[in-house]
């Protein structure tokens, strides 16, 4: 079984996965929150899935940003849809720099770095590898 990773945002959320194994973690796409549901749905329909793990934002101070509240209500929906699939949190500070950094590292162009969209992709999957590592 794979797990996913949701690297959640107000507008956009950047979605990851494992492979089978839960050993490698790569960017799967970017899709508008509000439609999040109904590609998870699809999702779930074609892949099995034993965990979800979902980036947890704090301020740099450490109290909670804003969009934790809209995180609550996303898993709380989740569980509801989806009851056999373990949520978990993942500390995501810095997981935009280090995608930015990450794309430069693989010679992207300017242009396609500055694409949030491949950011939140690439986010996503540095939450997931960071989940990955602590769990080992």
């Amino acid at each position: 079984m794979r797990i996913l990773a949701i690297d959640y945002g107000i507008k956009k959320c950047g979605v990851a996965a494992t492979d089978p194994l839960q050993i490698i973690a790569s960017g799967l796409e970017t899709v508008p929150t509000g439609k999040l549901f109904d590609w998870l749905e699809n999702y779930l329909q074609v892949e099995e899935v034993s965990d979800l793990v979902v980036g947890e934002s704090r301020a740099l101070d450490g109290s909670t940003n804003p969009i934790q509240t809209e995180i609550v209500g996303f898993e709380r929906k989740f569980r509801k849809r989806f009851p056999g699939i373990a949520i978990h949190r993942q500390d995501e500070f810095n997981t935009s720099r280090r995608a930015r950094e990450s794309m430069l590292a693989m010679g992207m162009k300017k242009k396609k770095r500055r694409d949030k969209t491949q950011v939140d992709r690439i986010a996503a999957a540095i939450i997931l590898q960071d989940f990955l590592e602590e769990r080992r």
